[in-house]
């Protein structure tokens, strides 16, 4: 959430930078609101100061003889007033609640401006797209030969578009989970287990509410309004929800692996079958609250170490930096990591590391102390670190050989067991 008070000290610029995101943005009925509820606020104050200043003379009044009715009258008009206004604010500061939360981030000053994610910029890439002398096959196409996968149980127990991984293809997943948490502890992440469940007021302080509520599933019981968690950066978030924070704890750094469930699949057709897109995926997850000066240097770390997973799996992939129509809701700067899918013939993000300042913070009422000074709010930076769904079609269609097995990358052979180098 953005902060109010800024909104109005410069609504002009504010609403240029957030119509660079969503071109539909407009301040005037934010504004609105809040004049309103201010001229409100303080017309009531004054009549309660007032009703209680004139309460005091009740009594000296009466120990004088005056005549009270005229005194009372006036006295339960204010009070009439007074309920009418409180009605009044009780309708206006929910909507003007609900139109900042609506809001999006503000996009920092160097995200590219453009409505388009076709004009995000390529700002780094490493290793190089493979090459084949032989016809290669998409991942569905070499599933039929390596059974890794079971595409029609899975849709017999949940419907289409929640995988079952079987076999190898589960231990491969297994050992891509596993090797990625190392990395992350190994650069100082804390790792948790958080619930895969969480309350409307977490989904909200994230950001996911409520803008993203057709996207979420839900717990569709009466004793229980809970929401599954798209990323365990929900739930991460929500773990400092209302705290204040001494400045020597920060930054904090987690990482934690989830399942994720998101209702939106995408759009239906060849280049999105198998793992590309699902209701439900694996990701190992990167979250971070830092203080403001400091979000920049964490921001670079969290997108190093999601780096050093795909250059130890050997796997090609380029980092582009986001437009500002392209960003998310709460992100004011997103650089994702996409790989090559050569069955799919173009590329995909397999990890989004995004800042989002201190609008995740606001929302959730994280803020950190420095010695006796006024709290102030955290920065929360977050990160996929990365998603295995498509990491895994990578692995698989980078690494396939003209027989249709894989060659697994070394630095996964330690994970499994039985020292499977290929899969076949």
């Amino acid at each position: 959430m953005l902060d109010l008070r800024e909104l109005r000290k410069d609504p002009k610029t504010f609403e240029t930078k957030l119509k660079n995101k969503v071109a539909e943005t407009s301040l005037s009925s934010i504004l609105a609101l809040d004049e309103r509820l201010r001229a409100l606020k303080t017309e009531v104050e004054e009549l309660k100061s007032k009703r209680n200043q004139s309460s005091k003379e009740i009594g000296e009044r009466k120990r004088k003889g005056e005549d009270m009715g005229a005194f009372m009258q006036e006295l339960g008009k204010v009070g009439d007033r007074i309920a009418i206004l409180d009605k009044e604010i009780a309708e206006v500061e929910p909507k003007l609640n609900h139109e900042l939360a609506i809001l999006p981030n503000v996009p920092m000053d160097d995200v590219p401006i453009s409505p388009s994610p076709k004009d995000n910029v390529c700002i780094k890439t490493f290793g190089e797209k493979p090459t084949f002398d032989f016809p290669f096959k998409n991942h569905v196409e070499l599933n039929e030969k390596l059974k890794l996968f079971d595409f029609a149980r899975g849709a017999k127990v949940a419907g289409s578009g929640w995988p079952l991984y079987t076999g190898l293809g589960a231990r491969l997943e297994w050992a891509l989970l596993n090797y990625m948490l190392d990395v992350h502890r190994k650069n100082g992440f804390t790792q948790v287990m958080p619930p895969l469940l969480a309350r409307p007021e977490i989904m909200y302080g994230s950001a996911q509410l409520p803008k993203f509520e057709t996207q979420l599933f839900k717990i569709n019981d009466p004793d229980y309004h809970l929401y599954l968690i798209p990323t365990s950066e929900c739930a991460i978030n929500g773990m400092h929800c209302d705290e204040i924070l001494e400045e020597e704890q920060l930054p904090l750094k987690y990482t934690a692996y989830t399942p994720c469930f998101r209702r939106e699949a995408g759009a239906a057709g060849s280049t999105e079958r198998g793992l590309i897109r699902t209701h439900q995926f694996n990701k190992v997850e990167m979250f971070c609250l830092t203080k403001p000066e400091d979000s920049q240097r964490v921001y670079e770390e969290m997108l190093a170490s999601a780096e050093e997973i795909l250059q130890g799996l050997g796997i090609h992939y380029r980092n582009m930096l986001l437009t500002t129509g392209d960003m998310s809701f709460a992100a004011a700067k997103t650089i994702d990591i996409e790989v090559w899918l050569p069955g799919q013939n173009r590329y995909y993000e397999v990890s989004s590391v995004s800042n989002c300042t201190d609008f995740q913070a606001r929302r959730s009422q994280i803020r950190f102390r420095h010695k006796n000074d006024k709290p102030q709010f955290v920065h929360t930076l977050n990160g996929s670190g990365l998603a295995t769904s498509r990491l895994m079609v990578a692995i698989l269609e980078n690494n396939q050989q003209a027989d249709g097995s894989i060659l697994v990358p070394k630095i996964l052979h330690r994970y499994l067991e039985d020292e499977i180098c290929v899969i076949k």
